[in-house]
């Protein structure tokens, strides 16, 4: 049964399973754990006393390999759902014993093959033996390129990057133990293929949070979390330590499995009473408990005492980690369906509308408010959101008010006459259907209003759509936005790559997606990229830029691969007023902006102590805009989306 239910949470994280000993009698062995309160075993597959090198030529067996149980045992249901094939623990591909890494390969094939017959969703590979797994790598890699969707997933301990020791001249010394690189090199050998996936064994010690966080953008589908791993809290049942349960939540929010290992700790005696860890509760049960139930019990409590999710979490479910094209609102018009999604979000309507406040009050002093009118433009009003904005400021701030709704979107100038007449706004607004760049205004305004930023501020064109609107704006007269700053971080997102891989082609990897990120690991802070402030009335203005940026990564993460760069942006509406979603300066509740991605080509690894050097070029021809960008360090990447021959945004 589920650890728990929250609302929206359909995550394979509410799912805890048990990691067995082998049982050739699995229909009992599923019926004790799931009984127990389990939803699922990690259960070897193969007597681990089998060697295929000590089967003698005249075995009566007659080739029957020493499985548990036939496929029938199970319903095919049963054993998709509720099993998870471990593979045999001795094998050791990479060993310098020729005969064991023969009878590894063999067994290794044998039980993929059965695991695969029985449609398991899984299969848990062993840890590899050393620091070098090019053998075993290899071999993985051949059945991967067969093998139907279950996943593998690869055992990789948790274990420490720094480690101080001393050695026997009595010398402090720091040895390097990073289990992230045997991980590295075993999906670079298996060409980081998207069924390899990751089993991380939770370890009593743990890292740095920042060494912790690398796994979070990596393919990480469960934590196996053994009791020798759990403290005894005072009334004698299992707990973790407070940097435990917090790793335990990052689990829970990134839809990775629990799985429970071990013995009972002779710490936490086997009681015929049930206690929740929560609040203490007794009843007696009529049945004798699985032996870890307490500490299935305390996952359980864990999870269900995380906070619901809100209402813009289950709106933003399904966008998670899904590569969208950006929007062309200049080649493009926009759907209704769009339209309605970007008028839901409530806040940047509300800062907008402060902004708009501050900017009548400065522009008409209160002894003036009853006669004079300020001219207002919408520029790109589409159905209306900024215009009921601009004219709920004025009606806040006492002032009078005059708007011109330009639009050019044909369909969404229907929508607008129809929501002037619905309102009564016939003396108040006026209706332009017409591109601002080619708009021939009446008269001047006083303040121009737009909202043409996209996930990374100018990609949608904000800045060469304003320079073409910014002439039927009075000198004095205010923009908002005033300005806008893009920024970049680099990441590790393992599952972004591999959907961007999938598609084996150029033209992917060349592309500015829109993602809401949720499965990365931000490996340094956002920096600031490129600045446009409107109007801008500079004689030599150019809407090209180009940027180096250095990255440093913080000295106790580790070595970590960088996958691509989100991209974010801050606005400055008007004076304090900002608008953004940079991570340090995020508007809260805003959900009309996903973050931007820019990949790599190649994923490339950073490791302590160098740093990343990425370079970023926007350019400006006639007819497109488009991004070029590569990393010349630690080492150098081609030149990616060179003249727009991949991605480009049409003027």
């Amino acid at each position: 049964m589920p650890l728990g239910e929250r609302a929206g949470d359909k995550s394979d994280s509410r799912y805890c399973g048990i990691e067995t000993d082998f049982n050739d009698d699995i229909p009992q062995l599923l019926s004790e754990n799931i009984n127990g309160g389990f939803d699922f075993v990690v259960a070897t597959l193969m007597d681990p006393a089998y060697r295929p090198s000590l089967k003698g030529d005249n075995d009566k067996s007659c080739g029957v390999l020493p499985f548990a149980g036939s496929d029938l045992v199970l319903s095919p249901s049963q054993w998709s759902s509720h099993v998870v094939g471990r593979i045999s623990l001795w094998i050791d591909l990479d060993s310098e014993d020729e005969l064991l890494r023969r009878d590894s390969e063999i067994c290794l094939k044998q039980e993929i093959a059965w695991a695969s017959h029985l449609s398991l969703q899984a299969c848990l590979l062993p840890s590899p033996k050393g620091t070098s797994c090019g053998n075993y790598a290899r071999v993985v890699n051949q059945i991967l390129q067969s093998l139907n969707n279950m996943q593998l997933w690869l055992r990789i301990p948790l274990e420490k990057s720094d480690d101080d020791s001393v050695n026997e001249n009595g010398d402090l010394q720091r040895e390097q133990a990073d289990s992230w690189e045997l991980w590295n090199s075993f999906r670079i050998l298996c060409e980081h293929h998207s069924q390899l996936s990751i089993a991380l064994d939770i370890l009593p010690s743990l890292p740095s949070a920042n060494s912790l966080g690398r796994w979070f953008g990596e393919p990480v589908r469960a934590a196996i979390i053994h009791t020798n791993s759990f403290l005894t809290n005072a009334k004698g049942y299992p707990c973790l330590s407070k940097r435990h349960q917090k790793l335990m939540s990052g689990f829970f929010n990134h839809s990775i499995q629990i799985v429970i290992s071990g013995n009972q700790d002779k710490k936490h005696p086997m009681r015929n009473m049930d206690v929740d860890p929560n609040n203490n509760k007794n009843h007696v049960e009529s049945v004798q408990r699985h032996p870890l139930r307490p500490y299935l019990d305390y996952v359980g409590y864990l999870y269900q005492r995380m906070d619901v999710l809100s209402e813009q979490e289950r709106f933003e479910l399904g966008y998670r980690d899904f590569l969208q094209s950006p929007l062309q609102p200049l080649m493009d018009n926009l759907e209704a369906q769009t339209y309605e999604t970007f008028e839901k979000d409530t806040m940047k309507y509300i800062q907008y509308q402060r902004a708009i406040s501050k900017a009548l009050q400065d522009r008409v002093p209160d002894d003036n408010s009853s006669t004079v009118t300020t001219i207002l433009m919408v520029v790109g009003a589409g159905r209306g959101p900024l215009v009921r904005a601009s004219l709920q400021a004025a009606e806040e701030t006492g002032r009078k008010l005059k708007v011109y709704a330009v639009e050019k979107n044909p369909n969404a100038v229907v929508t607008l006459h129809s929501l002037v007449k619905l309102e009564g706004w016939e003396n108040i607004v006026t209706i332009i259907s017409s591109d601002m760049r080619c708009w021939e205004a009446p008269e001047k305004a006083d303040i121009l209003v737009s909202e043409l930023l996209g996930s990374f501020g100018d990609n949608e064109l904000s800045p060469e759509c304003l320079d073409g609107a910014q002439r039927f704006l009075k000198e004095d007269g205010i923009s908002i936005p005033s300005s806008y700053t893009s920024y970049i971080q680099p990441l590790t997102a393992s599952k972004l790559y591999a959907d961007i891989k999938s598609h084996k082609d150029l033209v992917h990897f060349e592309t500015i997606y829109v993602v809401k990120l949720h499965r990365v690991a931000r490996l340094a802070p956002s920096q600031p990229v490129f600045t446009f402030m409107h109007p801008e009335y500079s004689t030599n203005n150019s809407n090209q830029r180009y940027k180096k940026l250095r990255f440093e990564l913080p000295s106790d993460t580790g070595s970590a691969l960088v996958h691509g760069f989100a991209g974010y942006f801050d606005a400055t509406l008007y004076k304090d007023v900002h608008l953004g979603m940079e991570p340090l300066t995020a508007t809260p509740n805003m959900f009309s902006w996903f973050p931007a991605f820019i990949p790599l080509r190649t994923p490339l690894c950073v490791r302590p102590g160098t740093s990343l050097e990425f370079h970023l070029w926007r350019c400006c021809g006639s007819t497109k805009v488009w991004y070029e960008w590569c990393v010349t360090s630690p080492t150098a990447s081609p030149v990616h989306n060179t003249n727009g021959r991949s991605y480009w945004v049409g003027l």
